[in-house]
């Protein structure tokens, strides 16, 4: 992705961004049910590369698919480029686990930025403790084979009531994950950046004691001239 949009992106909220969306028409980006693991403090941010589930069938999962090299949990782990976030459609059902601490540590170690599942992941307090931000729903029980099946790479998903396409954006924050189209990261994340600094601008006013009507929104023009100020004095 744009390197510049990818900084831009690192220092906003996903609710300011949710805000930019819905001014597009989008108002169902944010990816439902789905919170950190751990809170790490910084922004996930990077290209989606995505793994869908189906509803497992029994004489095709037992314990020794997972010897295939193929197995398509092992090849998104394996083929998820560096920089990517990997998205797992796992048809927001936490009872079985996406993934473990094993895979999810191989995934930081080959340079994910980071990973999503509308389900949950086993061993998610190890998976908590990784220097790379996951999110899921819950914690899950042991196995992913009595329920679901990996079945597909890199295709049009749905996680948490959203549509995933390879290539969106993907920005978490300590709150949640929304998806940004491809096609509107550029601009979404400048303007992003703009809201982000006026909200800066508006908390500082409001903890000073000043009301927010006319404020926030700026529907008095007086604040949008104490806004040019207070971005001089602060660099913004």
């Amino acid at each position: 992705m744009n390197p510049d949009t990818k900084d831009k992106l690192m220092g906003v909220s996903v609710a300011t961004l949710a805000t930019a969306l819905f001014k597009r028409g989008l108002r169902h980006q944010v990816i439902q049910d789905v919170r950190p693991v751990a809170r790490k403090g910084r922004n996930m941010v990077g290209p989606a590369f995505t793994l869908r589930y189906m509803p497992a069938r029994e004489d095709r999962n037992t314990l020794a698919v997972f010897r295939n090299p193929l197995h398509p949990q092992r090849q998104a782990i394996e083929q998820c480029p560096v920089g990517a976030v990997l998205v797992m459609d796992s048809r927001k059902d936490a009872r079985a686990a996406s993934a473990g601490d094993i895979l999810i540590t191989r995934l930081m170690v080959r340079g994910g930025a980071g990973v999503v599942t509308d389900g949950g992941f086993r061993d998610s307090m190890a998976i908590g403790a990784l220097d790379m931000p996951a999110y899921h729903q819950r914690a899950a029980s042991p196995t992913n084979l009595t329920l679901h099946e990996a079945i597909d790479l890199n295709v049009p998903i749905g996680c948490g009531d959203v549509a995933v396409f390879p290539g969106d954006i993907v920005v978490g924050d300590d709150d949640a994950v929304i998806i940004i189209p491809a096609h509107l990261a550029d601009e979404v994340a400048t303007e992003a950046v703009e809201m982000t600094a006026y909200e800066d601008f508006v908390v500082e006013r409001v903890k000073a004691g000043h009301t927010i009507i006319g404020l926030y929104p700026p529907t008095d023009e007086s604040n949008l001239a104490l806004f040019a100020d207070w971005r001089r004095a602060n660099s913004r």
